[in-house]
């Protein structure tokens, strides 16, 4: 059956009917208009009403928009922050729909960073800087005694959620009721954090859209959005203001920017100030996992595995025990947070250990495939990945497969 839909998918032609027009045409009959730059002037002046910090011009950048649209707003804000010194990888400074240089520009993979790697090595910045094609996730690299150290989408995340927090405070602008949302499948590390500055930090399911609704539920309750510290998924994605109802990396390069500047100051990399939070707060290592499942049975399969796992839950998992589970269909948390989950409900199941690790089990709704999220805690760095390897290794088991 599968094949068939296939095939049927294959044989229609999705532009048939389609009317075209001449690009010129359709400009003289006013169908087709160019953004003007009162629409860019005023996006910018949203995303500078987030700076924290009046000069970032102790910093050194290198930059990719990776062929797309981020390095007119990117550099306009940098500038704005004082940063001067920015070199711009120069084969991937221009929009181009081909990617030339980077097949599958995704500032999550080394590889899409490689071009920038390279112009490090004969720089020497502070920082890489790498924004993706549409320019709402970003992806950096800190120079660390010579050898730039990639920073996960995670890590970014708590190094922000720590400073905007600190900054504020410092400042005496941190709202009497803050409030700060990542994603189910974010690290765990943002609560401590969140819970040293009496930040209320929130969940909800995976997809920014559902971030954006958190951001207009404050506006509705509080009159406005003040409130609102932070947004962020796991996948390099960033908000730091109710400007816009999606992520941003405009906003989150500045801020990253000026987080870079500000440590610098006292000597430290992000790096450096990465590891003082693990040293204060415990280690904590996120991975994931994708299982296969194609051809005619594969949904099927899928289906049986989501099925078992909530009629018979594991009660251990890496030789740990569950001491509490989350099923996000069911809308029930047990356990350890027993009650009512408040979120639309979605296919995904929630296991947690006995020694602060967790695993979650998401099956796309797109690909015939099943995500594992690992999320790792330990006292050191080797021991929270030690957790990870143990729970990747019994993955297969609690699947069945």
């Amino acid at each position: 059956m599968a094949d068939g839909i296939l095939a049927e998918i294959k044989s229609i032609d999705i532009f048939a009917g389609v009317k075209k027009m001449d690009f010129e045409e359709g400009m003289k009959q006013g169908l087709i208009e160019y953004i003007g730059e009162e629409t860019v002037n005023a996006f910018l002046e949203d995303v500078y009403k987030e700076s924290l910090i009046d000069d970032a011009s102790n910093l050194k950048l290198v930059y990719t928009p990776l062929n797309g649209a981020g390095k007119v707003c990117v550099t306009r804000i940098l500038d704005r922050i004082g940063i001067k010194d920015v070199t711009i990888v120069p084969e991937q400074s221009e929009p181009d729909g081909n990617f030339p240089t980077c097949p599958y520009p995704n500032p999550e993979f080394r590889e899409a960073l490689q071009k920038g790697l390279e112009l490090c090595e004969k720089v020497q910045p502070d920082l890489l800087l790498a924004t993706d094609p549409d320019s709402d996730r970003v992806g950096i690299a800190v120079n660390q005694g010579g050898e730039y150290v990639l920073m996960t989408g995670n890590e970014v995340g708590i190094l922000l959620l720590n400073f905007i927090a600190q900054a504020r405070q410092e400042q005496g602008k941190l709202p009497a009721h803050p409030v700060a949302v990542t994603t189910i499948v974010s690290t765990d590390m943002v609560d401590p954090i969140a819970k040293k500055y009496g930040v209320e930090m929130r969940r909800c399911l995976t997809g920014f859209k559902y971030i954006g609704d958190i951001i207009a539920d404050l506006e509705q309750k509080e009159g406005s959005d003040e409130s609102f510290l932070l947004g962020f998924e796991e996948s390099y994605g960033y908000l730091p203001g109710g400007y816009v109802r999606d992520k941003d990396a405009v906003a989150a390069s500045m801020l990253i920017c000026e987080m870079a500047s500000y440590y610098k100051r006292q000597g430290k990399t992000l790096v450096d100030v990465m590891n003082d939070l693990y040293n204060t707060y415990g280690y904590y290592q996120n991975a994931t996992l994708n299982f296969g499942f194609e051809g005619e049975d594969g949904m099927k399969t899928m289906q049986n595995i989501m099925a078992t796992l909530r009629q018979t839950p594991p009660t251990e998992i890496a030789g740990i025990q569950v001491v509490g589970r989350s099923d996000y269909q069911e809308s029930m948390a047990y356990g350890d947070k027993e009650g009512v989950i408040d979120l639309p409900k979605s296919n995904v199941l929630e296991y947690r250990l006995a020694n602060g690790c967790k695993v979650i089990v998401r099956p796309s709704g797109t690909e015939p495939k099943i995500k594992i999220y690992l999320f790792g805690k330990g006292a050191t760095m080797e021991e929270s990945l030690q957790e990870i390897d143990k729970m990747k290794n019994a993955v297969s088991g609690l699947l069945g497969i």
